[in-house]
């Protein structure tokens, strides 16, 4: 594939440089992971769509890839990360797409940003919270949505066959060392048995690691089931999508998105 073709596929704005995330995996070696990563992408991309020219918030901006792939449509977006470092590099990086403002996890607190967005995208994130802290994060989303907002979240799919085909590729990614495939967490047998035939209340014992000045999870043992009733307690979830693959009720997909509105 050409430079050209994959800065197409990519749906980025000429002359903007590709930060971390998509050197990483929008750029992979792999094409399994660069075709995966970009249709993630393109289903938020769907996704967003109808709300164009809304004020748009990206909670967990990353490196900004997504928010640089929908500018055009967003004449007003805010990207919002916990890493400073890494909104600094937004801001120096993308500083070209003015439409967008680059703000950390601790500045959304202002009174001014409470009820102010109309879109708001929580995109692989909540995975990786603590419970505790993916109650409170969903609290907080909620009081940044405006009145008749929407939201959209996705997360990783960690259960059913999915899950026996992501630790074949993983395993043999980080065998290849590509990315950062080779620090992955490793299932015993009967924790991957347990997940594969997971239900909504299934559950293991999750992995927990130092991030910044606190903890997260890693993808294992995320069971996106009974994180569906989690959201539910906060939003009204109207839709559930998943990517790669729209169908088999995310039996063979990767990722699974809900988009939300406000209780009535």
């Amino acid at each position: 594939m050409s430079r050209t073709q994959r800065t197409q596929n990519d749906a980025m704005p000429e002359g903007v440089m590709r930060g971390h995330y998509a050197q990483k995996q929008l750029g992979s070696r792999s094409r399994l992971i660069a075709w995966s990563h970009r249709r993630r992408l393109a289903t938020a991309r769907c996704l967003v769509t109808p709300h164009a020219g809304k004020r748009l918030l990206d909670y967990g901006c990353g490196d900004g890839t997504f928010l640089a792939q929908v500018s055009s449509m967003f004449p007003d977006a805010v990207g919002a990360d916990v890493d400073e470092q890494q909104i600094e590099d937004c801001r120096q990086r993308l500083a070209q797409l003015h439409e967008i403002q680059f703000v950390t996890v601790n500045q959304l607190r202002e009174a001014s940003y409470a009820g102010s967005f109309d879109l708001i995208c929580c995109m692989e994130v909540l995975e990786h919270c603590l419970d505790a802290e993916a109650d409170n994060l969903l609290i907080d989303l909620d009081r940044l949505l405006a009145p008749q907002g929407s939201i959209i979240i996705s997360v990783p799919i960690e259960i059913g066959p999915a899950l026996f085909a992501k630790e074949l590729f993983r395993a043999l990614a980080g065998w290849r060392k590509l990315g950062d495939y080779q620090y992955r967490d490793s299932y015993r047998l009967s924790e991957m048995l347990r997940m594969i035939g997971a239900g909504s209340a299934t559950a293991i014992s999750r992995p927990v690691y130092p991030f910044g000045a606190g903890s997260a999870h890693s993808h294992k043992g995320f069971n996106w089931r009974s994180f569906h009733h989690r959201i539910s307690r906060v939003f009204a979830v109207r839709e559930v999508r998943f990517s790669p693959f729209s169908g088999f009720a995310g039996w063979f997909s990767s990722q699974v998105w809900f988009r939300c509105e406000r209780w009535p």
